[in-house]
């Protein structure tokens, strides 16, 4: 029996399309009523091709593992068995944060198992955060990597973490305290046998915190339908293949683990590549990339930043057949520079925690360097005014996803959990707001310009931070930059450029200069930086994305002092 599409075609009635207009028009899923992730992915892999690999483990310290589906079924059985000797039952919330941990995959399949809610989350919160997300979503139970800085924070926020009952570390610095427990003691004495927990897609099964970048962050529910979401994702947008290695680079606490290391992927049949490093370091990268023998790749625009920076030129790039990228737009500047030195087109997608690819280069058409592609199917998408009207090709608009009430897409989150007030602002007119801005040319192709909340109005122009940015990102001295608005007595705003500069530059008045003069020529002279400050590092969520509303509060407070 061949493997591919084997699971695909259970769900897709058609795979093959010919076109995008095609793809678009013809793409349908069908969602069984009590479709489990866990029971009929992982374990229909594992029950029909034991053997076929599913996961490739790797560290900075030369572990290297690989796992079939049938360990994977198996170990997940033992870690749901464990999960619920501690007490956790469907509908328990449980908060993870494992980093990159071979155990990251098994753990999130053992709560789908149990019909509980995994609150994945990154190693990197604060006490603060940690409390706050285990209040709001009333955890039950937080399952970490035994470091000594989580296991301080979590330590300093469990006075406030009410509803945490246990407390398990994976690894062998285990605080001497009843709360505390040996994750992978109590998953090694585990049966491997488990019978199926009755779930239905109206079931809560993950629940995502928002990045914060503007206020408190949200939970954003998904049910258990959301994995089939992502079969766009996967094998019409990252392009991978039956029996293929791909890796997309992030922390098991980012959404963007959702979209490209898990559900999608898995039900491709792809082997993941789970690269835990210790911090991000370019070289430690490129050796993950070439000892694995990739066939797709995916990461967010800062990595990339950084890869062109190093001499590609020496690296093989041979296996690898495609390219993505999400998070936050992609300049054309770095598209151009890693297409020069490793040949690869960068195709470029947009979504939302909320949602799966939502806009995307699917490879049938050409690619415009700086767009984010076209709509995927499934979801209506529109550009619309302040007003609710559509929005004419060539008008920056809201993003919206259309006829919520004829169709909820395949992939796009139920709601904001408990935040009445915030679905009431993001829902209506029977459609999902995103927050996000765009335009849209004549061909179809999306723009993306920034959240509404980015975009500079200054002596009545509304200039759109990303073509700043994408015209700085073009001069040699810029490695990262954030383009916001800065407050002004004139114009009420001006053009705010934060620039973290390449190893080789130095901050100076006349570099300040020279970069005003290149924005100028490089796109319309009024867009042009008045303000330039140069910093180490730009205010990033944990997620890695650039909290332009830091510095815009920074600014205003400068203001009033």
């Amino acid at each position: 029996m061949d493997s591919n599409d084997f699971l695909i075609n259970r769900y897709l009635p058609r795979t093959d399309f010919e076109s995008y207009d095609d793809f678009k028009k013809n793409y349908s899923v069908n969602v069984p009523f009590d479709f489990n992730f866990a029971y009929d992915i992982i374990d229909e892999w594992a029950k029909n091709f034991p053997d076929k690999k599913a996961l490739y483990y790797t560290n900075d310290h030369g572990v290297l593992k690989e796992y079939t589906f049938k360990d994977i079924s198996l170990f997940s059985n033992k870690t749901a068995n464990a999960l619920r000797a501690e007490g956790i039952k469907k509908g328990d919330t449980v908060l993870m944060m494992l980093k990159q941990r071979a155990e990251v995959w098994i753990t999130i399949i053992a709560l789908h198992k149990l019909g509980a809610v995994v609150i994945p989350a990154t190693f990197q919160l604060t006490p603060h955060d940690i409390s706050y997300r285990c209040e709001s979503a009333k955890c039950k139970m937080i399952i970490m990597v035994d470091e000594e800085q989580v296991l301080k924070h979590v330590a300093d926020a469990l006075p406030e973490c009410t509803t945490v009952k246990k407390l398990l570390v994976h690894g062998t610095n285990i605080p001497d305290s009843p709360i505390y427990d040996d994750f992978l003691e109590l998953i090694e004495n585990a049966s491997d046998e488990l019978e199926r927990v009755p779930t239905t897609i109206d079931d809560k099964m993950l629940i995502y915190f928002s990045s914060g970048t503007t206020g408190m962050p949200k939970m954003i529910l998904h049910n258990y339908d959301y994995p089939l979401g992502h079969i766009v994702t996967a094998k019409y947008w990252h392009h991978v293949e039956d029996g293929s290695r791909h890796l997309t680079v992030c922390d098991s606490g980012w959404a963007k683990f959702a979209w490209g290391k898990i559900y999608g992927q898995w039900i491709c049949g792809a082997e993941i590549v789970a690269y835990d490093d210790d911090k991000f370091v370019p070289e430690n990268l490129l050796r993950v990339i070439r000892e694995a023998k990739l066939t797709t790749f995916c990461a967010p625009p800062t990595i990339y930043r950084f890869l062109i920076k190093e001499d590609l030129k020496k690296e093989d790039f041979a296996s690898i057949h495609h390219c993505t990228i999400a998070g936050e737009p992609l300049n054309p500047e770095v598209y151009n520079k890693f297409y020069e030195l490793t040949g690869h087109y960068v195709h470029e997608g947009f979504g939302q925690t909320e949602t799966s690819v939502i806009l995307g280069n699917f490879g049938w058409d050409p690619i415009k360097p700086g767009s984010t592609g076209k709509p995927a199917p499934l979801y209506d998408i529109d550009l619309v005014d302040d007003e609710g009207n559509s929005c004419e090709d060539g008008v920056v608009g809201s993003i919206v996803i259309r006829n919520l009430s004829k169709y909820h897409p395949t992939g796009l989150f139920q709601e904001y959990y408990e935040a009445p007030e915030t679905n009431a602002r993001s829902f209506t007119n029977d459609w999902y707001n995103t927050g996000d801005t765009a335009w849209r040319d004549s061909d179809g192709y999306f723009w993306f310009e920034g959240r509404n909340d980015d975009v500079i109005k200054c002596s009545g122009y509304r200039i759109g931070p990303f073509e700043v940015e994408s015209a700085l990102m073009t001069h040699p001295s810029v490695l990262e930059c954030a383009v916001t608005a800065a407050p002004d007595p004139v114009r009420g705003q001006v053009v705010k450029a934060t620039i973290v500069l390449t190893k080789n530059y130095q901050a100076s008045e006349e570099l300040k200069t020279e970069l005003q003069t290149h924005v100028k020529n490089a796109t319309a002279p009024y867009k042009y930086p008045r303000i330039i400050e140069f910093v180490k590092e730009l205010p990033k969520t944990t997620s890695g994305k650039i909290k332009r509303c830091d510095i815009r509060q920074s600014d205003s407070d400068s203001t009033k002092s």
